[in-house]
């Protein structure tokens, strides 16, 4: 990091570590993945493919992270639970979470020709996450399989009653009311299904993926003795009863404390095991959120596509690209700015995007920007084949006031100056001819040298005069994305829309925001905050009702009416909230 004035802006950051004993979950669900299914012709009320789409992707995350013992998963969710006593990434919440969906999102991608080989992908898919601190975890276990068996009941009898004639609202009003039992005489009565029988377990049970150690041999001595090996391998279960005692005790995947925790007799999961599993940060209101996402392992990921050094054009462009995507999907972002494999998102003064919940900001901007990584990487790089999945962390941050976030640029800024001056030395000594670690030695003491110093290295090292100030500006400068002033507020009746610039600017300087006063002006926020709320549909809201099946709605204003979400507590930086409902289906 740069040392500089600017360094205050650090002091913000929250470390929201998730402290011991609580067992973490992080619950993995599509955005809008009604919409995602409609559009790529899913199969209803299941389609197999995508079930195992969901479960290939869940075994690609369990295979990076030893750290996840477990998974279970349905439809359009998956929850990955990590060993109690993990201390993955040092159990900070927003990176465990954003690493996984991240993750997540790049291995859907990637698998989705070996799946849908007939189907393109139309759009770039992207998840949500949230990290559950879980006390009890067959409680939890419990109540994602009941909502599993809940909605699936409900989506066969309505999809049955679709494919007989009846229009969607037609089917919703006729099984509005009805219980599990009317269900199962619907589907046996008028359809001649047996629910028990003719539905898949799958579909029915969900699946649970669990980590198993197998004896594989790999040579054979002359002796005839064999020479074996432990592999791990992965199996899926679809088993009536994941939340059982008797159901881990054969598995063996749980420690004997963990085991210990199980009851013998189940019960129905209660209001109060459900409120504790929803407890969830919001951001301050009224403040400006700052999410900054970075590679994971981005030196060994350009190493393995040969980037080219000290910067690579086509991968800068690339991550341009992808802070293109992250605003068109979220317009409450007035700014981004990026350089190498990091990139910072300023949502304005008074977001509510999904109502200032912290993980869900977080996860959501950082999966819509691996997807469009991965989707978009042949068109940057159309000769080299990806090798390993790319994944990125994320954190938010609130900064009170404008001038703050201004410094927080500028910190940002300078950084990339310093590193990218340093790294421009560091690649020259070694293109002249000296190894890297004798190179690493002359750049470690030129960390001590002022900027004249190194410029004059520069110079001798390229014959060239003022080197450095020749490089391209998106090197020295990072680039900086944000709406056109002229066209930032044109309606065209889904919310606020316009042309996207991306440049490379100074920002540390007050010419650039002279020039641009309307990024970072709050009454601009105000308009563009109320459009958002009055135009564009709720991406998530939390809600309580029957068997979790009154979601949010627009109301009669068309806004959001969400229900059961109180204050509990604030502090400085963070509000706590209780959500009542059940997670997932949107």
């Amino acid at each position: 990091m740069a040392n500089s004035k600017y360094e205050y802006v650090k002091s913000f950051e929250v470390q929201d570590v998730i402290m011991p004993p609580y067992t973490i979950i992080i619950y993995v669900h599509a955005r809008d993945f009604c919409r995602f299914s409609e559009v790529h012709e899913f199969e209803k009320p299941n389609d197999v493919k995508a079930l195992e789409l969901m479960n290939e992707c869940a075994i690609a995350v369990m295979e990076q992270f030893p750290d996840v013992i477990f998974s279970y998963g349905c439809a359009g969710e998956h929850s990955f639970i990590f060993q109690k006593k993990t201390k993955f990434y040092e159990r900070r919440s927003s990176k465990i979470s954003s690493v996984i969906v991240s993750l997540f999102t790049s291995a859907y991608v990637s698998k989705w020709r070996a799946l849908f080989p007939q189907k393109e992908l139309k759009y770039a898919p992207s998840f949500w996450a949230q990290v559950i601190c879980c006390d009890d975890l067959q409680a939890y276990l419990l109540w994602r399989q009941d909502e599993c068996h809940t909605n699936n009941v409900y989506d066969t009898c309505l999809w049955q009653l679709i494919k007989c004639g009846k229009s969607k609202e037609e089917a919703q009003a006729t099984l509005r009311g009805s219980l599990k039992q009317d269900k199962h005489e619907l589907l046996y009565q008028c359809f001649n299904i047996n629910y028990k029988q003719d539905i898949p377990e799958m579909f029915r049970h969900g699946t649970c993926i669990l980590k198993t150690k197998v004896e594989d041999i790999v040579k054979c001595k002359i002796d005839d003795s064999h020479v074996k090996r432990c592999e791990r391998k992965f199996l899926t279960v679809n088993s009536a009863n994941i939340a059982s005692k008797r159901f881990w005790s054969e598995k063996g995947c749980l420690s004997e404390g963990e085991l210990a925790q199980f009851r013998e007799k189940l019960n129905k999961t209660t209001p109060e095991d459900i409120k504790s599993f929803l407890h969830e940060s919001r951001l301050m209101l009224c403040t400006w959120i700052v999410v900054r996402i970075d590679g994971c392992h981005f030196h060994r990921f350009s190493e393995v596509h040969e980037f080219e050094k000290p910067n690579d054009a086509q991968a800068l462009n690339l991550m341009n690209a992808c802070a293109v995507a992250v605003l068109e999907d979220f317009r409450d972002i007035v700014f981004a700015y990026g350089v190498s494999d990091e990139y910072s998102f300023v949502l304005n003064k008074y977001s509510q995007l999904y109502q200032r919940c912290a993980g869900d900001i977080v996860s959501a901007v950082v999966s819509v920007f691996t997807s469009t990584y991965m989707m978009r990487w042949n068109e940057f790089f159309p000769q080299k084949e990806m090798e390993h999945l790319p994944y990125f962390d994320g954190r938010a941050v609130c900064y009170p006031s404008s001038e703050i976030v201004k410094d927080y640029l500028a910190w940002r800024q300078v950084d990339c100056h310093i590193n990218n001056q340093y790294n421009t030395c560091f690649w020259l000594l070694v293109k002249s001819g000296k190894s890297k670690s004798e190179a690493q030695i002359n750049t470690c003491d030129l960390q001590r040298t002022q900027t004249l110093e190194k410029n004059e290295l520069l110079d001798r090292l390229t014959g060239v005069p003022n080197y450095y100030k020749s490089l391209p500006p998106m090197f020295c400068l990072g680039s900086s994305v944000f709406w056109d002033k002229e066209s930032k507020l044109v309606d065209n009746g889904e919310g606020a829309t316009g042309r996207i610039v991306v440049g490379h600017c100074n920002i540390i300087e007050t010419g650039f925001w002279e020039a641009h006063p309307q990024i970072l002006d709050e009454k601009v926020a105000v308009q563009m905050t109320t459009t958002v709320l009055l135009k564009s549909r709720p991406e998530r809201a939390w809600v309580a009702g029957r068997k979790g099946r009154d979601r949010h709605r627009p109301d009669a204003a068309g806004s959001c009416e969400i229900r059961g979400a109180t204050v509990r507590r604030a502090w400085v930086g963070w509000v706590a909230v209780e959500r009542l409902g059940r997670l997932g289906r949107r």
